[in-house]
């Protein structure tokens, strides 16, 4: 029987190729002090950056650039921004770049119209959003994080090395300008990377346990895109066709997430980001996976099933136990096919780390809409596992 079920997304999406140009006329009904938030300037972005300020000012607003966004934010830069937001007396915020930015962009706007710091309305913590915060406009500049389509802003603490989360309907962006002109000068493994990042929302989005018929539509597209496009896309990072159609999979990705969530690797893989900062996201995931699908594949066999038959069709013709067993070794052959494949070793985390990154992960909520519910010994082995790859 069809399960019933609620969906949301206020964001309004503007998508397709020169989109970066309605940037004025849209922030401008939000607001005329618009805090830019990016990463520091560097070539391939540096004149995306003067050109989204440009257009800006031709439409009357005010801006103020901070360009201090980190890799995996943490609490202190988050709190830079802010400050110069309240000295700015900034009344709307532009995320532009990757999910770093953007995450950043909604943290900044949260601090700003509250009390205490981001930090402190994480998952489980000690505040809860109250009101409503600046409104936040997103731009991403990669195809990985949906984050211009969610409620969820990630950050991180260095003191406690510990990755969490905001999550609150007010964090969705009014509006996200989705320009694959943006993501032409990705580099491969940012490209790959991200586009993991992705898929993994959507495979996630799609086996999680509060799953719903809308999400389906949108997670199983996003995969079908993926699967066809990325591949190509690493063989010719100018490809139009494909940069496009993984900026709408991230998208879709995105609003599936946002209505569901993400399960266990995700779990894991914020863990791993706490503890190691400098491995992006995409690849703490591509590292969990295999040993993820093997573990839980008997416990929704019909839709890891579903998702094999996108990779390999003629899986059709077998029955649901066959194909969701075979989607191990596809996974594992996927990820060699785009750079992916690591062992925790490779991203130079300690062995020694393990039980700690084990334990972490139970600190958030997503082993637990997971279709098998691990015990922490039961995330421990399959990192052990991974933790070298041939």
């Amino acid at each position: 029987m069809l399960r019933s079920f609620s969906y949301y997304q206020p964001t309004r999406i503007h998508f397709g190729f020169g989109k970066l140009e309605e940037v004025g006329r849209i922030v401008s009904r939000y607001g005329k002090r618009a805090l830019l938030v990016t990463v520091p300037p560097f070539p391939a972005l540096e004149p995306v950056f003067e050109k989204t300020k440009r257009l800006l000012r031709k439409s009357g607003v005010e801006v103020a650039h901070f360009d201090q966004v980190i890799p995996n934010p943490t609490t202190e830069s988050i709190s830079r921004g802010a400050e110069m937001a309240r000295d700015f007396r900034a009344d709307v915020v532009v995320g532009l770049g990757g999910g770093s930015s953007i995450d950043t962009a909604k943290a900044i706007a949260l601090e700003v119209t509250h009390e205490g710091t981001a930090w402190e309305y994480h998952l489980f913590g000690e505040r809860k959003v109250t009101r409503e915060i600046l409104p936040i406009i997103a731009i991403p500049t990669t195809s990985g994080t949906g984050s211009q389509v969610t409620a969820v802003s990630v950050l991180t603490n260095p003191k406690e090395r510990f990755k969490s989360a905001i999550v609150d309907p007010l964090l969705f962006p009014k509006e996200a300008i989705v320009d694959p002109d943006l993501v032409m000068t990705l580099p491969q493994h940012l490209t790959a990377s991200t586009g993991f990042d992705a898929f993994a929302h959507a495979f996630e989005s799609y086996i999680h346990v509060n799953a719903n018929p809308y999400t389906d539509l949108l997670a199983l597209e996003a995969i079908r895109l993926i699967v066809r496009f990325l591949p190509p896309l690493l063989c010719d990072l100018s490809n139009r066709e494909a940069r496009a159609q993984m900026a709408w999979a991230d998208t879709l990705a995105g609003l599936s997430i946002a209505n569901c969530g993400t399960t266990l690797p995700h779990g894991i893989a914020m863990s791993i980001g706490g503890k190691a900062p400098w491995v992006m996201h995409g690849e703490a995931l591509s590292v969990v996976y295999p040993e993820f699908i093997q573990r839980t594949a008997p416990y929704a066999l019909e839709r890891f099933a579903a998702i094999a038959r996108i990779f390999r069709p003629e899986l059709s013709q077998e029955k649901d136990e066959i194909a969701a067993q075979e989607l191990g070794d596809i996974m594992v052959s996927f990820l060699k096919e785009i750079g992916m494949w690591f062992g925790l070793e490779d991203l130079r985390i300690p062995r020694e780390e393990l039980p700690e990154i084990a334990e972490y992960t139970f600190k958030l909520p997503d082993y637990t809409v997971n279709p098998w519910v691990p015990t922490k010994e039961e995330v421990l082995s399959p990192l052990e596992s991974a933790y070298s790859r041939d």
